[in-house]
């Protein structure tokens, strides 16, 4: 379960917030890989996971991600400004296998589009006869739906119906949380009337993602102009932390899903701030200031270091992840 909001109306830059909700740590790393780096898109870890045809690629440009379980990428930018956040979607529908086509597993999905695209235009263009196959871990499949943006401010919902992937393409489309499909969040959005708002306004307050949906809607359409990065990048986080997952808080059939993090990507000055809920500081990472050319080792910081506040581009170390 997790929360995206895009602000891209603002003069400043465009920059993005997601929270991660799971029942577990993740476990998550914040990883730049340089470019040059070889992909398969059949192997978790080790194991194959589409033995036939499976897609392979090198990566042409360097990301800055959070990884999930050291399997794959689940947020992060690349240094053009494109950002993608990997949602959970209980819905999800890969369909059955095309060997025809590459096979894409969908725990580097996120990364594919990192690694090749610039723009969100040319992320969709990579997805044109690519398959995505599910994958697994810690007894979760990754029944995933992405939300991408770039510098620009162009946006897309990318979500898979019955092996066919439905996209949702334009700056409009600011919003992601989880079930049920994005048609339908936007359906039940619109029987909302937010156009006079105040302190006396009723809004959907409860955990589950269609009340988190519409939360995320009203209070980012109120953000006003900022002044600095600083205000911008505080406005976004104030919005997520609102759509966070208060600790125990009750989510049905899910059990308790507290929020394990909140992100922000700030597209327009390659810019990745991280806030780990159990953590008393907020860092942050400039993409500038990491080496990602190609042969450069890949680098990792480990949020859950206590030693970590502020700006943390200087504290990263070599690191061999297994993707």
């Amino acid at each position: 379960m997790c929360t995206r909001v895009l602000w891209n109306t603002n003069q400043l830059a465009v920059l993005s917030g997601r929270s991660m909700d799971w029942p577990e740590s993740t476990e998550p790393l914040i990883v730049a890989f340089p470019r040059g780096r070889a992909r398969d898109g059949g192997l978790l870890l080790t194991e194959v996971v589409v033995p036939d045809n499976p897609l392979r690629w090198t990566s042409t440009h360097g990301s800055l991600v959070t990884t999930v379980y050291g399997l794959g990428t689940v947020d992060g930018l690349n240094e053009r400004g494109l950002a993608v956040h990997a949602l959970y979607l209980k819905s999800t529908d890969v369909g059955q296998r095309d060997t025809a086509l590459p096979g894409l597993h969908t725990g580097v999905w996120a990364q594919h589009l990192l690694d090749q695209a610039a723009t969100v235009s040319e992320a969709l263009e990579l997805m044109d006869g690519v398959q995505l196959v599910m994958v697994g871990a810690n007894g979760h499949d990754a029944t995933l739906h992405l939300a991408i943006e770039d510098a620009t401010g162009d946006s897309a919902i990318l979500e898979l119906e019955a092996g066919k992937l439905v996209v949702h393409h334009g700056r409009e489309f600011t919003l992601m949380t989880n079930d049920p499909t994005y048609d339908e969040q936007l359906a039940l959005l619109s029987k909302q009337d937010f156009s006079h708002p105040s302190r006396d306004m009723p809004l959907p307050g409860n955990v589950n993602p269609v009340d988190r949906f519409q939360r995320a809607a009203y209070y980012s359409a109120l953000l006003p102009e900022p002044t600095s990065e600083r205000q911008a990048v505080a406005s976004v986080l104030a919005v997520m932390r609102n759509v966070s997952v208060p600790f125990g808080a009750p989510y049905g059939e899910f059990g308790v899903y507290n929020t394990e993090y909140r992100t922000v990507c700030d597209t327009t000055n390659r810019l990745y701030v991280f806030e780990l809920s159990t953590s008393p500081s907020t860092i942050w990472v400039q993409i500038s200031g990491l080496d990602l050319s190609e042969g450069a080792p890949t680098l990792a910081v480990d949020p859950h270091d206590e030693s970590l506040s502020g700006d943390v581009t200087g504290r990263f170390t070599a690191y061999d992840i297994g993707f």
